[in-house]
């Protein structure tokens, strides 16, 4: 049978009062750099959080340093990336723009072969066909997982 010691009934400190861990400490300090690379800290006001991080004891010492900052779980999210497979319209359109420039090439190879131009003057504006392939695939529309995204106000895909 347990007989509980008054003496070792100690009571709980509430969570506000309860000591920290380093880990705690780094992930707040962690939170003030990333404030102050965002803009929202000055240098000084970060430094002088971070000298508090540190030196704090318990979470209620904490709190009042990330307070004014938003959560890190609320911030906006970031632009979605520009990868992913194509969605079916911009690759039909993409392998037409393809076409148009194999087409012009090779107009214009056969242009050189036939006239008296010793240098290889269709370098030049196929140089440039293919750069603008290039330019229409990496702004083509990329498929979503609802379906197709829509970039209005672009002017082309």
């Amino acid at each position: 049978m347990f007989i509980p010691d008054p003496a070792l009934d100690v009571p709980r400190p509430a969570a506000g009062q309860l000591r920290v861990s380093d880990t705690e400490r780094e992930a707040v300090a962690v939170r003030l750099r990333d404030a102050a690379a965002q803009g929202r800290l000055t240098l000084g006001e970060a430094d002088e959080r971070q000298a508090l991080a540190y030196a704090a004891r318990t979470r209620d010492d904490l709190r009042p340093l990330t307070a004014d900052l938003p959560d890190p779980q609320r911030q906006p999210a970031a632009e979605p990336s520009r990868g992913g497979p194509m969605s079916e319209d911009a690759r039909l359109r993409l392998g037409l723009h393809g076409a148009v420039v194999a087409l012009l090439s090779l107009f214009m190879v056969i242009i050189w072969a036939l006239g008296p131009a010793r240098w290889f003057w269709p370098a030049w504006p196929m140089f440039w066909l293919t750069i603008s392939l290039v330019v229409h695939y990496r702004r083509a529309h990329r498929a979503t997982d609802r379906g197709h995204t829509s970039f209005e106000g672009r002017g082309w895909t």
